[in-house]
């Protein structure tokens, strides 16, 4: 049965659920955009405030969809409750420093309304959802971008829009995470679904070819295509692959994406 409708003794101390994503691979896709925004923007102090607003701000998510899939149970509640608050407190405090930010509730208030929409039909690893995910992460590269030094500077009233850079590392970053979630489901909930398998395997060729022909430094093709090559080869050599090595395995391709992004 599911851990939503058991209840398992908890152990003396133990942290009830909610408080620690369990999603190990949402990590990367977390940080990894507003990093390299802030970078290529231009970092400012204003960034701190920004990345641990939006840190929270996850955490406030993950816990708020596990409470939406349990029904709103009051044993999930706590959590909601906790990062909720302090996601409201770090995000007036950024408001107040950067109003310009408000104008994004536009684009990330109806992403967030349909991702727990998922969460509430309990269908949160559904692919509609993970690219509304996908999505929203990426953004964040043009977000921190326009809070960075050259962002500042064109004054525009929704930080990073009119920036072309921003929009590309966007861009990249999302035909990069995108397809990081089929390959996952490849190796995983989707391993035994051809389907699957087809869809991930025609969406890294593409991505790898249009790498080529966009004008993108040589290096960040060079990335894109060994990704392609290895979503469509390791599923086949190696479908036996623990989610540890997984994870190490996104660990080393995001890093090598950043840095060649970023060079």
């Amino acid at each position: 049965m599911s851990s939503l409708t058991t209840a398992p003794v908890r152990r003396r101390g133990a942290r009830g659920p909610g408080w620690v994503p369990n999603q190990h691979g949402a990590w990367a896709m977390l940080l990894a955009p507003t990093l390299l925004g802030a970078l290529a923007g231009g970092a400012r102090p204003v960034h701190l405030l920004l990345g641990l607003a939006w840190l929270v701000a996850y955490l406030a998510f993950f816990a708020t969809g596990l409470w939406l899939r349990a029904r709103r149970r009051a044993r999930y509640r706590p959590p909601v409750v906790a990062y909720g608050t302090a996601t409201v407190v770090l995000g007036s405090v950024l408001i107040a420093v950067e109003p310009r930010l408000l104008t994004w509730a536009a684009v990330y208030v109806p992403l967030l309304v349909v991702s727990l929409g998922y969460s509430w039909r309990r269908q949160d690893r559904a692919l509609g959802n993970d690219a509304v995910t996908v999505v929203a992460a990426c953004l964040m590269a043009v977000v921190a971008y326009g809070l960075g030094a050259r962002g500042a500077a064109d004054g525009g009233a929704v930080p990073g829009a009119s920036s072309g850079e921003a929009w590309e590392l966007a861009a990249v970053l999302l035909a990069y995470f995108f397809g990081t979630v089929l390959y996952v489901k490849t190796m995983i909930r989707e391993r035994h679904n051809p389907a699957i398998r087809r869809a991930s395997d025609a969406y890294h060729a593409g991505v790898a070819v249009a790498a080529w022909v966009a004008p993108l430094a040589w290096p960040v093709a060079a990335v894109l295509t060994l990704v392609a090559v290895r979503a469509v080869v390791v599923p086949r050599r190696w479908p036996g692959t623990s989610p540890r090595a997984l994870g190490l395995g996104e660990i080393a391709a995001t890093t090598a994406l950043a840095l060649t992004l970023l060079l």
